[in-house]
Formats: C-alpha cells, structure tokens, sequence
C-alpha cells in the first residue's frame, strides 16, 4: 500500500470530504417511487442478484412476484428456497434453454403465457416488487412483443419495483429503466474451465 494512503490525517480529510458529497447527494434525492432495474450483460450474476433483492424485500415484509420466462426445464436453489415462502407468488413458466427446446412456437406460447401473468401482477398494487428472470431473452427472440412489455411496465403502479434480468437486453427498455448494470466477464468456469454447473452457484 502507498505510504500516503497510510497517513490517518490525509485518510481523515479525504473521508470528510466524501461524507460532505454523500450527505448532498442523499439531500437531494427526495422522490419516492417504483424504480424499473435492468440487469443485464454476458457475465454471471444476474438472476443471483435479483434474487438477492427478492430476499431484502422479504426482509422488509413486502410482497413479492416471481416469474421465470427460460428456465423450468430444471428445477433450481431459488425455486425450492423462494417458491413457498409467504409473500411470495412464484411461475416458472419457460420451457428450458432455447436450444434445447428448439421449438419457436412453443417457446412463444410459454412466454405469451408468462406475460399475461405478468400484466395482471402489473396492474395490482399489492405487488411491491415483481422479478421478471431472463425476461430479457425472450425479448431478444421476439416471443413477446416490446411495445407491450414497456406499455405495461410504464403503467404499473407509481410505488412497485420491477427487476429484469437476462443478457442482450433492449435499447429501448434500458432507456425507460431507473438503474441499469451490465456485468462482464472477467473468467468463468464452464467456458474457461469446463467446470459444470453446480448447485448452490448456478443451479
């Protein structure tokens, strides 16, 4: 570590200066409202962390809906941990990875499925936070259509959370969403390793 870095007084000024910019920062973020997020990128850890703030919204006693638009081919740590808790509503309404399925009609009918699941989950206030797991996928195959996705999405009520999950996710929805992050890959074990998936971590 550089010498300067170790001096506590330079350490004090530098922290007090940031405590000054933080505290401006939260004084002026006073709206409260429903924030759209978008996770998406090549990089793992999509789905892991929107099921991370499925469980900081349990925390909080809200209520929450679950729909997984791909996976359902297997069963999954999430599914089996979430799927009977209260305050949760769980679907898991995809038909696998879409090259195993390889079947477009289906696919398009389990995603059409999954969104009218979804619209109604829109339109009732008593959802605070909704996870739409690799929703974006079936965008990008054109399963549903997107005009629909952001019409609804931009009605829902004024105080309820969506999170989206899934690489490739559309320009048009990363321009109405509130928070976006896009997670690289640095390495990965199946790809760079051959190492399978493994429960607890993938599965």
């Amino acid at each position: 570590m550089r010498e300067r870095a170790k001096d506590p007084e330079r350490h004090a000024r530098r922290m007090a200066a940031k405590q000054t910019m933080m505290h401006e920062r939260i004084a002026r973020a006073q709206k409260e409202q429903g924030v759209l997020l978008v996770l998406t990128g090549p990089g793992k850890g999509k789905s892991s962390s929107g099921f991370g703030m499925v469980a900081r919204a349990l925390g909080h006693g809200m209520k929450v809906g679950v729909v997984q638009f791909i996976k359902g081919a297997f069963s999954t740590g999430e599914e089996a941990f979430f799927r009977n808790l209260p305050g949760v509503d769980y679907h898991v309404m995809g038909q696998g990875y879409t090259w195993e399925t390889k079947n477009r009609e289906q696919d398009v009918a389990a995603a059409t499925a999954a969104w009218e699941i979804v619209a109604a989950m829109l339109k009732d206030d008593s959802y605070d936070m909704i996870l739409l797991d690799e929703l974006n996928i079936a965008l990008k195959y054109e399963y549903i259509d997107l005009d629909r996705v952001l019409d609804d999405l931009q009605s829902r009520p004024a105080m309820q959370h969506v999170v989206v999950t899934g690489r490739n996710a559309p320009q048009e929805l990363i321009d109405l969403a509130d928070t976006v992050t896009e997670m690289g890959v640095v390495k990965h074990a199946f790809k760079d390793q051959g190492i399978k998936a493994q429960k607890g971590v993938e599965l």
